[in-house]
C-alpha cells in the first residue's frame, strides 16, 4: 500500500509524503485503520506543505503522527458466576496542541491499538475544526458488554478506571462515550474515578447524567451534528433537506437523533439498520418505536418489522441499495463500499455525510468524488458529539448548566463554522466543494500553527 497524493500536489510535495508514508506503515505494522486514517489525511495535504514550507522543515507531519502517549494495561474483572475474566484497556493521548485530550471510549470485541490510533488521530482534526480548546485522544478496550448485567459491566468499569485515572484530570484527558460507552458505563466510570481520586471533578468525563454535571444535547449532539452539517453543505447548493429520502444506517445514539433532526427539518427517513440487517419503513421510520426498541429494550431492528406492518426486515446486508437523496451512514468504520457508492450513485444520491468515524472507505469516497455527490468525511460531519462535550466542559468549570434551546443553538453554530470553515479553506486550496480537502487542511493548519508556536515538544 502506497500513498497516492491528490494529483494537484505539487511534485516537491509529493517527495514529502511518499517516503512518510512508507515509514508510518515500518513503524506501524498490522495497524490497517491507522494507515487508512493516515492516508486520507496526507493525500490532501500536498497542497498547503508546498505553501507552508516551514511545516516541512519542522517535520510536524511526521509530529502529528506519533502519539504523544500510548497506554495499554491490563483490565481484570469477574463476572456474575465468580469466573474472571481479562480484558486489554487502551487509551492513546495524540495531541495536547490545542488543549487537554479529548475523545471517547469505545467498549467493542474489534477494538484494539490499531483501532484507537485511528480514531485518535482522526480526533485531532475533528476537535481543531470545532474551534475549542481541546487537543485529541481516543480509548476503550475489547470489553463486550453485550449480554452482560449491570453488576458486570460495573465491575469492569470499575477495574478499567482504577488503572486509567491516573492518566486523567480535567486539564489533562477528558475521556467520553462511544460504541459501547453510554450512560450507564460513564456513570460507573465516574464514580470509580471520584471515589479513587477523593475530588468531585465534574469535568474530568463527559457524556455525564443531567443531574450529576451532564449537558442538555449531549445525547443528541452527534447525530444532531451530522445532520446540521449535511443541512448547510445543501444550502450552499441552493438545496435543502425538506422533502428529501434520507437513508441511515445504524440504530445506535448516531443514528437515532440523526432520524430525529432528519425529521425536525422536512426529511422523511426510510432505514434504520444492525449488525443483523436493516429496515425499510417507505412511510417514514417511526421514532417513537426505535427508541422503545433500541434505548429503552436494547432490542433488534428486526423487532421494529415485527411491530409495524408497513415496515419490511432485510436480514444480512446494509442499507445502500435502498434509493435516497441523501446518505447518513452512522454505524460503524469501513461499512460503505464502492459498491455501495456506485449503487447509492445509480439512484441518484445527491449527497453524503458521515455520521460515524471513517464508515466510508476511500475507494467509496473516489466515486462520491468523481461523481460530484457533495461527501461530507466524520471528521467534520460528526464532530458535533466532541463539540457539545467541550460545552459540557464549559458548564462544568462554570458550575452552570445552560437550557436545550441556547446548548442547540451552540451546537448549530459550532456546525456553521465547521462547514464554512471546510468549504473556504477548500476553495482557497483549489479544491472547491472537496470537503475532504477543507476538512483536512483546515484541521491540519490549526495544530500545526500551535505546534509551531510551542516548539519542538
Amino acid at each position: 500500500m502506497t500513498a497516492t497524493p491528490d494529483s494537484a500536489t505539487p511534485p516537491a510535495a509529493h517527495r514529502v509524503i511518499e517516503p512518510l508514508y512508507a515509514e508510518i506503515l515500518r513503524r506501524n505494522q498490522g495497524e490497517k485503520e491507522f494507515h487508512q486514517a493516515v492516508r486520507e489525511v496526507l493525500e490532501t495535504l500536498g497542497p498547503v506543505l508546498a505553501q507552508r514550507p516551514e511545516f516541512v522543515d519542522a517535520r510536524i507531519i511526521e509530529r502529528i503522527c506519533e502519539p504523544e502517549r500510548q497506554l495499554i494495561f491490563r483490565v481484570p474483572w469477574s463476572d456474575d458466576s465468580g469466573d474472571i475474566h481479562v480484558n486489554r484497556g487502551f487509551r492513546v493521548e495524540f495531541s495536547s496542541s490545542l488543549g487537554p485530550y479529548k475523545g471517547g471510549l469505545r467498549f467493542h470485541p474489534s477494538v484494539n491499538l490499531g483501532i484507537v490510533k485511528f480514531l485518535g488521530f482522526e480526533q485531532i482534526f475533528k476537535n481543531a475544526l470545532t474551534g475549542m480548546p481541546i487537543g485529541g485522544g481516543k480509548g476503550g478496550s475489547d470489553f463486550d458488554p453485550k449480554g452482560r448485567s449491570d453488576a458486570e459491566i460495573m465491575r469492569f468499569c470499575q477495574s478499567f478506571m482504577t488503572e486509567l485515572h491516573r492518566h486523567l484530570g480535567e486539564y489533562t484527558d477528558v475521556p467520553a462515550g462511544d460504541i459501547g460507552v453510554g450512560g450507564r458505563e460513564i456513570g460507573y466510570l465516574f464514580g470509580q474515578y471520584k471515589r479513587i481520586t477523593n475530588r468531585y471533578e465534574s469535568g474530568v468525563l463527559t457524556g455525564k447524567g443531567l443531574g450529576w454535571g451532564g449537558a442538555l444535547v449531549r445525547t443528541e449532539a452527534t447525530g444532531y451534528g451530522c445532520v446540521m452539517f449535511t443541512a448547510e453543505m445543501l444550502r450552499s447548493q441552493g438545496d435543502s433537506l425538506d422533502g428529501r429520502r434520507i437513508a441511515v444506517s445504524g440504530s445506535g445514539n448516531v443514528a437515532i437523533y440523526a432520524i430525529e433532526k432528519a425529521q425536525q427539518l422536512g426529511a422523511t427517513v426510510v432505514t434504520c439498520s444492525d449488525s443483523d440487517g436493516y429496515v425499510v419503513d417507505e412511510k417514514g421510520i417511526d421514532l417513537a418505536l426505535l427508541k422503545e426498541i433500541k434505548e429503552a429494550g436494547r432490542g433488534r431492528v428486526s423487532e421494529y418489522a415485527e411491530r409495524r406492518p408497513e415496515a419490511r426486515f432485510v436480514p444480512g446486508t446494509g442499507v445502500w441499495s435502498v434509493p435516497c437523496d441523501v446518505a447518513l451512514p452512522c454505524a460503524t468504520q469501513n461499512e460503505l463500499h464502492e459498491a455501495d457508492a456506485l449503487a447509492l450513485v445509480r439512484n441518484g444520491v445527491k449527497a453524503v455525510a458521515e455520521g460515524a468515524n471513517m464508515p466510508t472507505t476511500p475507494e467509496a469516497v473516489r466515486v462520491f468524488q468523481e461523481a460530484g455527490v457533495a461527501f461530507a468525511p466524520g471528521k467534520a460531519a460528526n464532530a458535533g458529539g466532541v463539540a457539545t462535550s467541550a460545552l459540557e466542559m464549559q458548564q462544568n468549570a462554570s458550575r452552570d448548566s445552560w437550557t436545550f434551546a441556547h446548548t442547540e443553538e451552540r451546537l448549530a453554530e459550532i456546525m456553521r463554522h465547521i462547514h464554512d470553515s471546510c468549504y473556504t479553506t477548500a476553495e482557497r486550496y483549489g479544491s472547491p466543494g472537496n470537503y475532504v480537502v477543507g476538512a483536512n487542511i483546515a484541521g491540519f493548519e490549526l495544530v500545526a500553527d500551535a505546534m509551531l508556536a510551542q516548539g519542538l515538544i
